[in-house]
């Protein structure tokens, strides 16, 4: 060999050794990033620090809630002090009745007597995500660690619980200051066919589940759910299947009026979500029938047209479609079955909600085939903090992250407060990992924290932006100041 030929030799050499040690180097960094996410907790790293901390800051629109009226929040109950709420309050219309028997208020109306026979009620759920997302709010809005929680902290708990509650003042600050949440969609499925703001933060919702399912009046048997009691106020005859749906269309009216920014239907709780064509003369058929008249095929037809028209509606009136998949009834819920639906009505914009749990993969895989559709989170960190986390960082790979949303999805202070840093700090673990194993980069997650807390509703609901107020009520102060 020459000395060309050996130099030339030498230099390939060298070269391999630098590509060898570069990809070495590459390696080591990669698998550090891997044992910082996985080998290690995240949360305990600057990293995390900062996107929390970004997150945090955000002032969020929660997409899906069920406050009600501060009057009308539920489970209070007779105290030797009065009727107010309880820590057994809490935990009665918490998630954790779902999976868990929560002691009943006893006749004598003592905390002690409660608490001596609940104390145990939790011992078998902890790990749990139905237990474990009203932790934030009784370490955080009272000081309490309820995992170690001594009989005489539960007592004092229960007292400012009691005394927070005398007053909307309380759940106030801790939606807007605490949980700092500018904007909250309020489903109200206890009253659905109603649209009043009860607190400034408030966004209406048509709910539309009874709707669906009102082919007879005796298939609505609250007025306050009853197209056909809407009807009789509004003076409107439902006499034939046209008249009908001329009342559900003045419905529609009625809500763009009072400023409702989307449509929900909760049917998956009671049926299946395959919904198939259906003529309208063969839904007319079913029209008038009574439930003892209409056979289960038949009122299934007449839900499924209703279905169909109302994603028609959707378009008319500009109101975003959210969807319960998942969960409820299991063995219907998957949002798979929604997708010729989706396909076949490309103008609707469907919001599938939960993430579909336990089909988070399958939910992905939708938004991904069709821009028609945005996945809400709401109420998932609260099922299943790790799906929730798993399903992000799933999410963030196949769709845009301008098509994902939150909602805190229950119904008091410290509810809301547990579900929301809940899903904050699912969020900004799920984006820590990403940008720690090389996968994104911090900026961009930064973004995305800001898109599915708050920005991402903002697109989707243009109506929201002459309702935020927070920039209002702060220059206000400003000015008292």
């Amino acid at each position: 060999m020459g000395s060309r030929g050996m130099a030339e030799a030498r230099q390939r050499a060298t070269d391999f050794a630098r590509r060898a040690v570069g990809q070495l180097l590459v390696g080591l960094s990669l698998i550090a990033a891997g044992n910082s996410a996985a080998g290690e907790d995240i949360k305990q790293t600057a990293l995390y620090g900062r996107i929390k901390t970004s997150i945090d800051a955000v002032r969020a629109i929660d997409t899906h809630d069920h406050l009600r009226g501060f009057d009308l929040i539920p489970d209070r109950v007779d105290t030797p002090q009065g009727r107010g709420m309880t820590l057994y309050s809490l935990w009665a219309h918490s998630y954790l009745t779902r999976t868990t028997k929560i002691t009943h208020w006893p006749a004598d109306r003592s905390f002690d007597t409660w608490w001596s026979r609940a104390r145990n009620d939790f011992d078998d759920v902890r790990a749990t995500s139905f237990y474990r997302y009203l932790l934030p709010a009784f370490r955080d809005l009272y000081g309490v660690d309820f995992d170690t929680i001594s009989d005489d902290e539960a007592r004092e708990l229960n007292r400012r619980i009691f005394e927070n509650y005398r007053t909307d003042a309380w759940l106030q600050k801790v939606i807007t200051e605490r949980a700092n949440i500018e904007l909250m969609f309020i489903d109200p499925y206890w009253n659905r066919l109603q649209f009043a703001r009860e607190y400034r933060f408030a966004v209406p919702v048509l709910n539309v589940t009874t709707i669906l399912s009102a082919s007879h009046p005796e298939r609505t048997p609250s007025p306050r759910d009853s197209p056909f009691e809407y009807a009789k106020r509004k003076k409107l005859s439902t006499d034939s299947f046209d008249d009908f749906l001329a009342v559900i269309d003045r419905l529609f009216q009625d809500a763009v009026a009072a400023d409702a920014v989307c449509l929900k239907s909760t049917q998956a709780y009671v049926r299946t979500l395959d919904y198939e064509p259906v003529e309208k003369e063969q839904a007319a058929a079913v029209y008038g029938k009574s439930p003892d008249e209409a056979t289960a095929s038949e009122q299934k037809q007449f839900e499924d047209f209703m279905f169909w028209h109302v994603c028609r509606l959707s378009v008319q009136y500009a109101l975003p479609f959210q969807v319960h998949t998942g969960d409820a009834r299991v063995q219907d819920s998957n949002p798979m079955l929604l997708v010729d639906v989706i396909e076949a009505n490309p103008q609707t914009k469907f919001i599938l909600f939960h993430g579909g749990y336990p089909w988070v993969g399958e939910t992905g895989a939708i938004a991904m085939k069709h821009g028609n559709v945005w996945i809400d989170s709401c109420w998932l960190p609260t099922l299943s903090y790790t799906m929730a986390r798993r399903a992000y960082q799933e999410w963030l790979d196949a769709v845009p992250s301008n098509r994902i949303m939150w909602g805190a999805d229950t119904v008091d202070a410290e509810g809301i407060y547990g579900a929301t840093e809940l899903t904050r700090q699912c969020l900004a673990e799920a984006l820590a990992e990403k940008v720690a194993r090389g996968e994104l980069a911090e900026e961009h997650a930064l973004r995305i924290g800001r898109q599915v807390l708050r920005e991402n509703a903002l697109a989707l609901f243009p109506k929201l932006k002459r309702m935020l107020w927070r920039g209002e009520a702060e220059r206000a102060e400003g000015d008292e100041g």
